[in-house]
């Protein structure tokens, strides 16, 4: 199970990088302690791969555009295909640990056109009104769903059979959260161009994070005016594009603190966040200590936590 403590991207799409997520057996099983996740927090990103999960202790929110959803140790869900969402520990100091399984569908479909992925698959990832499938414990049918989806972390890679086993278990989760999300089926909903024009704009701020931005060329990047790019960023992200901007350049300087051994005014210019006094005023607010503390609070928490 791989061990998650921050996220890479795609170099031209810009979406979540996933580790050891192989062709020939697109899916990998991932472990996320937040304590121990730079920011405690996974930031705003989307992949294409289906996301299950169980939340084993703690609780998470998960945002999407449509809203925010809180789970507690026991519950879990699903996030679909190409889904904008981030995930935040509510309070800070909680202990929230995550179990994830993300996975191409192919993997439970077969060959592209088939008819496992006309049926059962493709209505559910093209269905712009099913974004997060929340699982809770108390509901006798999604607590079959959870018990299957924490069954499946159990087996190892080192065991014969390994590759068939996990097929196999998703497949068994599939179809049951099918059957739940069926009602969710028959109220259709147009696909969303906006959210497709808030992805574009969001890749070009990755891209040129560390780079002077005006609003005039993000809002470019998508075409569309300046006033559409506020409203957008406002009514999906429920923040402004300057906002997000100062947010992605604090959240990379966190994981730069984190990994590497650069000086803090090295790494305050890299994040396009100027001197090291603003740097140093700006991460304060946002994290609530210096850069210098963070990198030691950090390490230190390596040092003293098991492997």
């Amino acid at each position: 199970m791989n061990k998650i403590s921050g996220l890479k991207f795609h170099t031209e799409s810009r979406e979540e990088l996933l580790p050891d997520f192989a062709a020939d057996f697109p899916y990998i099983a991932s472990y996320v302690e937040f304590s121990r996740y730079t920011g405690h927090l996974v930031p705003w990103h989307w992949h294409k791969a289906i996301e299950l999960f169980y939340l084993e202790s703690g609780k998470l929110e998960y945002q999407t555009p449509k809203g925010k959803t809180v789970f507690s140790a026991g519950s879990g869900g699903l996030v679909n295909s190409n889904v904008l969402h981030m995930t935040t520990p509510p309070a800070p100091d909680e202990k929230s640990v995550q179990l994830l399984h993300i996975f191409d569908t192919s993997l439970i479909a077969g060959s592209h056109g088939s008819r496992i992925e006309k049926k059962y698959i493709l209505p559910i990832t093209a269905a712009p009104q099913i974004e997060l499938f929340a699982l809770h414990p108390d509901i006798p049918a999604h607590a079959k769903v959870l018990e299957l989806i924490k069954e499946a972390f159990r087996f190892s890679n080192e065991e014969i059979g390994y590759e068939l086993k996990i097929r196999e278990a998703l497949s068994a989760i599939w179809i049951m959260l099918y059957e739940l999300l069926l009602p969710h089926l028959e109220t259709g909903m147009k696909s969303d161009k906006n959210d497709e024009r808030l992805k574009t704009m969001m890749i070009y701020i990755h891209e040129h994070f560390a780079d002077k931005l005006r609003i005039s060329d993000i809002a470019s990047a998508a075409y569309l005016s300046e006033r559409e790019c506020f409203r957008i960023f406002h009514d999906y992200l429920h923040t402004t594009p300057t906002e997000y901007i100062r947010n992605y350049r604090l959240q990379k300087a966190c994981q730069m603190l984190a990994g590497d051994r650069q000086s803090i005014t090295d790494i305050g210019r890299a994040c396009g966040l100027g001197s090291s006094s603003y740097f140093g005023k700006i991460f304060r607010e946002y994290a609530d200590c210096t850069p210098v503390e963070y990198r030691k609070k950090w390490q230190d928490s390596i040092r003293n936590c098991p492997k």
